[in-house]
């Protein structure tokens, strides 16, 4: 059974490169969208816009769910619901019917962090976490990756809608998989230890932790601001950065599902890294604030050279530079989702924490997707001021991860009870 948590971890990571494979196929397939339904950059980033609205609104009740219920059940449900609506996406015919699918895909993508999140915190110790995490989150550079070269062929020989049907149809193949595989963890069969994730309090005093009462600590709002400005960043290379090649960069469908993968494979050994080295400072005595701060706080100021890629006409040097940036968001990201595991006030938080800063996170989706078509829209081509704005939050990024977010360890909740207490004798 101890080998069962890698079955987990490995699933877990299928499920966000699927997650991600199903959201990037709109970027890839955008200039042919375009194209097809007439439309231009302002109109293609309002449809890229509609993922995120859901998925930003939809994490904190996912992640309320998910603490319910249980991972194995809500992931599972995750995919289910996403895959349904990549497929109904080939059915969209205009902005409206495009920008509902998108809307319906993210509500269900939402479920897919907050629960592996909960399922890593349930399956490996706090000196284990950070890679653990860095495995899963790399599924995104990976469906990342994939989805360019996947797609681009797709739509070459079957055409756009074509793509949305065969990569939709991947997610029944994971929940049969899942179905047959998954078992529930058992406390000492899983790591040899009781300290899974902290000493669990007692039920009473879990009923009383409210999500009001989350939100009175720095910490969750320093976590919110950096992995806003994080997803910022990120969200470029899974929306415009395919758009951006072949625009600006002059690229062929050929040469963006090869060239334009580099990025997304220097950042999938990033996020391994980023856990690796997380988990190997906390071991070796550093404590658990310095081990996730420093790697949370350098990923953040390497990823800022994004900025210069736009300053550079050869095209070497610009997918060097995004891939830099790309693979030390990777390398800040395994820490920054071990985060809501190492800082819930009790096992039946860590969700709901991943849900709220996962929401923060997300929407950066929106204003990043956004802007960029209106600043494209604006300077007739440009991608220069997307660019060097979001090498900007980069930096922000990294002081919110310094400066807010205080130290790392289960908040402090004082039982509803007490305050209730304390206010009548006063």
């Amino acid at each position: 059974m101890r080998k069962m948590r890698w079955v987990v971890l490995f699933l877990c990571f299928l499920a966000v490169a699927l997650n991600y494979i199903d959201r990037a196929n709109l970027a890839v397939a955008a200039p042919e969208i375009e194209k097809s339904l007439g439309i231009g950059p302002a109109q293609m980033g309002l449809i890229m816009s509609g993922f995120f609205w859901t998925y930003a609104l939809m994490q904190m009740p996912f992640g309320w769910f998910i603490d319910r219920v249980g991972g194995r059940i809500a992931l599972p449900v995750a995919v289910g619901w996403w895959s349904l609506f990549t497929v109904a996406t080939a059915g969209a015919s205009s902005v409206a019917s495009m920008f509902g699918c998108r809307l319906l895909l993210g509500a269900g993508e939402a479920g897919a962090y907050p629960a592996c999140a909960k399922l890593v915190s349930q399956w490996f110790k706090p000196r284990e976490r950070a890679l653990a995490t860095g495995i899963f989150d790399s599924g995104a550079r990976v469906g990342s990756a994939l989805s360019i070269p996947l797609v681009a062929l797709i739509v070459d020989t079957f055409g756009w809608r074509a793509a949305f049907i065969i990569t939709g149809l991947l997610g029944a193949v994971w929940i049969l998989g899942w179905v047959v595989i998954y078992r529930s963890p058992s406390h000492g069969d899983m790591t040899g230890e009781v300290d899974v994730v902290h000493a669990a309090p007692a039920r009473d005093a879990e009923s009383d932790v409210t999500w009001a009462s989350l939100f009175r600590h720095r910490t969750l709002w320093g976590m919110m601001l950096g992995f806003f400005c994080l997803n910022f960043t990120n969200y470029f290379f899974i929306t415009w950065f395919p758009s951006y090649l072949v625009q600006t960069r002059g690229f062929s469908l050929k040469s963006l599902g090869t060239l334009g993968m580099v990025p997304a494979l220097m950042a999938i050994p990033g996020g391994w890294i980023g856990g690796f080295v997380s988990d190997s400072l906390y071991r070796r005595g550093w404590s658990l604030t310095a081990a996730r701060k420093t790697c949370m706080v350098g990923g953040m100021l390497v990823s800022s050279v994004i900025t210069l890629s736009s300053l550079t006409s050869n095209v070497t040097l610009m997918l060097i530079l995004f891939g830099i940036s790309y693979s030390s968001l990777a390398f800040a990201g395994a820490s920054v989702w071990s985060l809501p595991g190492d800082v819930a006030p009790t096992p039946r938080h860590v969700a709901s924490i991943g849900g709220i800063q996962n929401f923060a996170s997300n929407l950066a989706g929106i204003v990043i997707t956004t802007f960029t078509g209106v600043m494209v829209s604006v300077t007739k081509g440009s991608f220069t001021i997307p660019l060097v704005v979001a090498g900007g939050f980069c930096l922000l990024g990294a002081f919110s991860y310094l400066f807010l977010v205080g130290k790392i360890e289960p908040l402090r909740i004082e039982p509803l009870r007490i305050e209730t207490a304390r206010r009548e004798v006063i």
